[in-house]
């Protein structure tokens, strides 16, 4: 609930003030919550690509041929988005220290 209250702040603040473009303080603080929120949506889909990963190993040892394609494409989805989570924390990262 708490994630939700500060996403619509933030919608908020952008649609109905220009602070977000006048202010750098309330843009880092914005783009930060942001992030804070697609990093935290990302680990949630990484950790269910792993469950599901888990759920079909062992099948692929008895040489289902259409799982061991699927578990190829979860390692290269799971991988992509550990990408994106080292960019977006770099991003955050930054953000954080202009707060300083």
């Amino acid at each position: 609930m708490e994630k939700k209250v500060m996403i619509r702040l933030c919608a908020k603040i952008v649609a109905d003030t220009d602070l977000y473009e006048t202010d750098k303080e309330v843009q880092n603080l914005i783009d930060w919550v942001c992030l804070s929120e697609q990093i935290k949506e990302n680990n949630n889909t990484i950790r269910n690509l792993t469950g599901e990963y888990k759920k079909i190993e062992p099948d692929c040892r008895e040489g289902v041929r259409a799982q061991l394609e699927r578990m190829k494409e979860l390692c290269k989805e799971r991988n992509n988005l550990y990408e994106k989570q080292k960019d977006l924390k770099g991003q955050k990262y930054k953000i954080e220290k202009s707060l300083e």
